[in-house]
């Protein structure tokens, strides 16, 4: 049997260097592209909390404020006592 020309045995190993170089990098960058999705979920989660957080602090001021508009109410509508002394 004929032995290949050098000439395709360095190709055949620069062939087999890229492909492993292929593989390597497309392990790494689908590291990477896992590592980000988890710190989307991630950012993601806290956005969700804080807007939870917001909507709560909304309702309650919302609240006060009926509370106040209601207090106001009832202190306009209550007799005055000018003419008691408290001495």
């Amino acid at each position: 049997m004929k032995t290949p020309p050098e000439s395709f045995l360095i190709f055949k190993e620069e062939l087999k260097k890229a492909r492993l170089e292929k593989e390597r990098l497309q392990k790494e960058y689908e590291a990477k592209l896992s590592e980000m999705n988890l710190e989307l979920d991630r950012l993601k989660e806290q956005i969700s909390a804080q807007q939870e957080l917001m909507k709560t602090t909304l309702e309650y001021a919302i609240r006060l404020e009926e509370n106040l508009d209601t207090f106001k109410v009832e202190v306009a509508n209550t007799p005055t006592m000018k003419k008691k002394s408290f001495h």
